[in-house]
């Protein structure tokens, strides 16, 4: 067993303190009107980035949080892309608690929505909206958990700070890049609790609590080709379409190394061990170097979440060429979506991508990183992984397992400042594709995951805040 895999039983043994009652109970039936409510008011925002428009978001959080005598600020870069911060002090014998979420959401096609895609619609036990996963049921979790410390007058041994934050969604600079570089003592935190994770349902129960402790690092490429333009009448071998054609076959059919790291050997010990046989000898395999290859070729096919989490994977997502169909052009572009483990060398792999597309007239141009820095791994032997720990068994009876995230969060940030950062998330349905249907028309969530998620925030920050 990995050092890091030790550490995590130890936390599995240690992590106790947690009885099998809330220190803190609350009616959550009582209050769901309130939360669907507050969950309502947000996502009838349209705070879709671009342009963003948080300050919207802010200032409604904000007014909830005044109303009740919780301090708050806004900080913000741009007038219309506020940042709010909370904060309810503790006694100072430990560090800050910071959980957060962010306000701006991704943009929508209204016409494939069977919905209105900020109306917030609920039927059958789904509440319908954009961001309604990605990511305002953390913004309203971070909001309900500061109004009921506060109205349960919650004794604490450290400040709990509330960041409702812009510009996750591409445009980092107004939001978390902002805080850290010019707000940083504002924000500043021992440990932090963020959008990422997910509680793995299998039929109909919590099999696994997802807590993500590191994640993939966004670095992509785009390719370039060029050559003299022409009459469309005329083939050519030096038709820049037709060798960017060839290059993007190659990157995107390329296997790239199957590489382990902590977290991601720790989330295939844990997940054999809570597995059915044949899944179970599958996760074990895939830690075996001599075994893995075959397995490799199952999780492409069958398990592509996995599959990723092998490796730094190319995949293409845009081309760009031409403008008259009887114009050969003298250049045409494609985009590598590239999302990098946390310690790859790039400009090796860069190196290595050159000659797999075996064509020296095919221009390799890192694109910007777009600010996620690559940062170690979260710990799981200390007092907060061992609260997650015991959160999940008080609440599902489950496991925790410590998981990288494919995506990427504004958890990167923290954590390249020494910030302990883990990803939590609401119940989804075990498979591919049923992650709540983030960026994705139609995206939902169930009450029943909403409420969950809120009380999962609650229990924790009780247990590692409340004296």
């Amino acid at each position: 067993m990995t050092a890091f895999g030790c550490l995590a039983m130890v936390a599995a043994l240690c992590g106790g303190s947690l009885s099998a009652q809330p220190r803190y109970p609350v009616d959550w039936g009582k209050l769901e009107p309130e939360i669907l409510e507050r969950f309502a008011t947000l996502l009838k925002i349209d705070s879709s980035n671009p342009p963003g428009n948080e300050t919207r978001v802010a200032e409604a959080v904000e007014a909830a949080l005044q109303h009740e005598g919780i301090p708050v600020q806004l900080f913000a870069l741009e007038p219309a892309r506020a940042n709010l911060v909370a904060r309810l002090k503790g006694n100072g014998s430990k560090k800050p608690l910071l959980i957060m979420g962010h306000t701006d959401v991704v943009g929508v096609q209204r016409e494939r929505w069977s919905v209105d895609p900020f109306g917030a619609v609920r039927k059958n036990g789904l509440i319908y909206s954009r961001g309604a996963t990605d990511d305002k049921d953390h913004v309203v979790a971070g909001l309900m958990v500061m109004l009921l410390l506060k109205r349960m007058h919650v004794q604490l041994d450290r400040d709990v700070i509330f960041l409702a934050e812009a510009g996750e969604e591409g445009t980092t600079q107004v939001g978390i890049d902002y805080m850290v570089n010019q707000h940083w003592p504002e924000i500043e935190a021992e440990y932090a609790m963020a959008e990422g994770g997910s509680a793995i349902e299998v039929e109909g129960r919590v099999h696994h609590v997802l807590i993500d402790v590191t994640e993939k690092v966004p670095r992509g490429a785009r390719l370039i080709a060029r050559g003299p333009s022409g009459h469309g009448s005329r083939p050519s071998p030096q038709n820049p379409v037709v060798r960017l054609a060839a290059a993007v076959a190659k990157a995107g059919a390329w296997q790239t190394p199957v590489r382990l790291n902590e977290a991601t050997r720790a989330y295939f010990e844990k997940l054999a061990a809570i597995s059915p046989p044949r899944d179970a000898a599958r996760y074990r395999a895939i830690l075996d170097p001599a075994r893995s290859s075959d397995v490799d070729r199952y999780f492409l096919e069958h398990e592509p979440g996995h599959y990723t989490l092998l490796r730094t994977s190319v995949v293409p997502t845009m081309l760009q060429a031409g403008f008259r169909a009887n114009v050969i052009p003298s250049e045409a572009e494609a985009y590598l979506d590239i999302r990098a483990l946390p310690d790859e060398d790039m400009r090796k792999f860069l190196g290595e991508l050159r000659r797999v597309i075996s064509d020296p007239t095919i221009e390799v141009v890192p694109a910007q990183s777009g600010g996620r820095p690559a940062a170690p791994p979260s710990r799981t032997d200390n007092v907060m992984f061992h609260a997650l720990e015991a959160v999940s068994r008080m609440m599902f009876n489950a496991p925790v397992l410590p998981g990288m995230l494919a995506g990427a969060t504004d958890c990167a940030q923290l954590r390249a400042k020494g910030v302990a950062c883990y990803g939590f998330g609401p119940i989804a349905e075990s498979g591919e594709g049923s992650l709540g249907g983030a960026h994705s028309d139609d995206e939902n969530i169930s009450v029943k995951a909403l409420e969950k998620l809120i009380e999962f925030l609650w229990n924790t920050v009780i247990e590692v805040a409340a004296s």
